[in-house]
């Protein structure tokens, strides 16, 4: 089901990234794109062609929160992926899936079969 599905993964931690990457891959999805700042992010986030985005809430010191913004505008599903878990999350993105870190491979799959309404 989740076969060919687009993702943009936004994440500064390099090794997470590539974890998430390779977990993506096995469970037949295609990385369209990757960001570890707030800026590349917000760029890839109005003009990258994607089906669902895996958005780290910390870049560097900075919030990914406006790169969901954009994402919401545009229609696209996203998910959080961070330690902080939903408390930290604003108001108005509170209700945002979110997949608590450390994660595995089968919780990374229901948290985007959860974004995309699967």
């Amino acid at each position: 089901m989740l076969a060919g599905t687009r993702v943009l993964v936004v994440e500064d931690e390099a090794l997470i990234s590539m974890m998430l990457e390779d977990y993506l891959l096995e469970i037949g999805c295609r990385v369209v794109g990757t960001a570890a700042r707030v800026e590349e992010a917000l760029e890839m986030a109005r003009v990258v062609s994607m089906d669902v985005a895996v958005l780290d809430v910390n870049l560097a010191g900075k919030v990914s929160y406006p790169v969901a913004e954009i994402l919401r505008a545009r229609n696209i599903p996203f998910l959080f992926a961070t330690g902080y878990g939903t408390a930290g999350l604003p108001v108005e993105l509170r209700g945002s899936p979110v997949l608590s870190k450390p994660f595995l491979l089968d919780q990374l799959e229901k948290a985007l079969r959860a974004s995309l309404g699967l």
